[in-house]
């Protein structure tokens, strides 16, 4: 399983992120590196199609699909329907995370 954390520095969500994660995997009884990437310029978040900090990608999806947007830079990222500011619901992680592994089984 490929998991991506893309932040921005000084990103206040960032480490936030990285717990939830590493909690829902933790709770899934799953073991996986936690990949955290450093979005430094426009060129790079436009190449990653970077939708602003924090964003997490399982196999290369974003958590919240909200892919559908050609807008891309170095932002704060809010999440619709989320408790937290700059943070997805853990059930979009957890629906993520399981939907991936569940793929990944022959």
């Amino acid at each position: 399983m490929n998991i991506e954390i893309l932040y921005v520095a000084d990103c206040p969500s960032h480490p936030a992120a990285v717990k939830l994660v590493r909690d829902v995997l933790a709770a899934e009884g799953i073991t996986a590196q936690v990949h955290q990437i450093l979005v430094t310029d426009k060129e790079m978040a436009g190449k990653l199609k970077f939708l602003g900090s924090p964003t997490i990608r399982i196999n290369g999806r974003d958590v919240a699909d909200d892919q559908k947007t050609e807008s891309f830079g170095l932002s704060c990222r809010l999440y619709s329907g989320s408790k937290q500011v700059g943070l997805p619901p853990m059930e979009l992680v957890r629906h993520a995370i399981v939907k991936a592994r569940q793929e990944s089984r022959p």
